[in-house]
């Protein structure tokens, strides 16, 4: 093997952990489907209007699709936030920018905020100490024992004091006392 097909089967594994460490499909949808309004609002149609405000707004949604497609991408902590923006947006855009860009951009835009709010990163696995056993045997444990009846008369002590890790009387015997 020649050391140019090692480095670059080094690079594709390194493209492969870092595609996968982050929500890329989902921000590349959104950043497509914003383009694709952004390329819409210049096409040649004599049906296309844009006056005032919310011809302000057939180019700020899109460029903001597209900003959270590239923020997805290189910020994959704030992936929920991103996501519902973009859903958001996605469906702003049916009245803003030529019906969502002929529907095709607004559809990218939803898939994408869907996969991108879908998305969860991956677990590190830890290191295995011992081998598994085999699929059809059962891990044998201690049995856990029956449950006694509460007697419901009786006074309980309250969380803190199950919970707390210091030993001594209870209660009922430290109100005795004093």
């Amino acid at each position: 093997m020649s050391p140019g097909q090692h480095t670059a089967a080094g690079v594709r594994a390194r493209w492969r952990r870092w595609r996968r460490a982050r929500p890329f499909t989902a921000g590349l949808l959104i950043a497509l489907g914003g383009a694709e309004m952004l390329v819409t609002l210049f096409a040649p149609l004599g049906v296309l209007l844009h006056v005032g405000p919310q011809g302000l707004a057939a180019y700020l949604v899109p460029a903001i699709l597209v900003i959270c497609g590239v923020l997805l991408i290189t910020t994959p902590q704030q992936r929920v936030f991103y996501a519902v923006v973009s859903l958001v947006l996605g469906l702003v855009s049916w009245l803003t920018s030529n019906l969502g860009g002929f529907l095709v951009g607004m559809l990218l835009a939803l898939v994408g905020g869907a996969l991108a709010f879908a998305w969860t990163p991956v677990k590190q696995r830890p290191a295995r100490a011992e081998a598994t056993p085999a699929a059809g045997t059962a891990v044998a444990g201690p049995a856990p024992g029956p449950r006694e009846p509460v007697d419901s008369s009786a006074p309980t002590e309250s969380l803190d004091a199950l919970l707390s890790a210091e030993p001594g009387p209870s209660r009922d015997a430290r109100a005795e006392r004093g």
